[in-house]
């Protein structure tokens, strides 16, 4: 019998098991829920990926349980450095994986500013059947000459007087509906009620 290897903290139990978890070999498949603890990146991160990514095409078994390849992973793990780490938008990814043949080499340097600039001018660019944005409004850096905030003034006092004098008629209409029915001859609640 050959000696047991020496346990890892990946071996130790979880708070509610009771023994300690094996180690899984490196050429195993792996689960989304693993991937993601693996690699510090949610669930829903990781199928979006997959999405946007033809490349990471996981294993899908009965119940479209995700079983993800030693490579995958790899792929995986690339994406999140060149995502999170390097500053690539998914784009520039995309497009690395195009011009790499399907392969992210390791010394992919960060983008350049041009590159960003580039990618992010490429984002503004409207979407087919989507009416482009307007420009955004200017910020009021200095307040307005004394005549025209006279005006604006002389206006909002206008517009408060006729919200008061709204508020008060609807104010009288609540009392009418909530009053009780008054009572007519042959003490009825109304013509044809009973």
């Amino acid at each position: 019998m050959s000696p047991r290897p020496p346990m890892s903290a990946d071996d130790l139990p979880d708070a509610g098991d009771a023994r300690p978890r094996p180690r899984k070999a490196p050429s195993a498949f792996r689960t989304i829920s693993e991937v993601a603890d693996e690699l510090h990146i949610p669930q829903h991160v990781l199928r979006f990926w997959e999405t946007k990514f033809p490349l990471v095409k996981p294993l899908k078994r009965g119940g479209g349980r995700r079983y993800y390849r030693p490579n995958d992973i790899l792929l995986l793990r690339r994406i999140s450095d060149l995502l999170y780490i390097q500053g690539y938008t998914i784009k520039g990814v995309q497009r690395l994986l195009r011009e790499g043949g399907g392969v992210l080499a390791d010394d992919i340097p960060p983008p350049s500013a041009a590159e960003r600039e580039a990618e992010a001018r490429e984002a503004l660019l409207p979407l087919p059947g989507l009416e482009p944005m307007p420009p955004p409004m200017p910020r009021i850096r200095e307040a307005p000459p004394p005549a025209e905030r006279r005006a604006a003034e002389g206006e909002a006092a206008r517009l408060r007087k006729v919200l008061s004098e709204v508020l008060i008629e609807l104010e009288a209409l609540r009392e009418l509906l909530t009053a009780p029915p008054e009572r007519h001859e042959g003490g009825r609640a109304g013509p044809g009620k009973p």
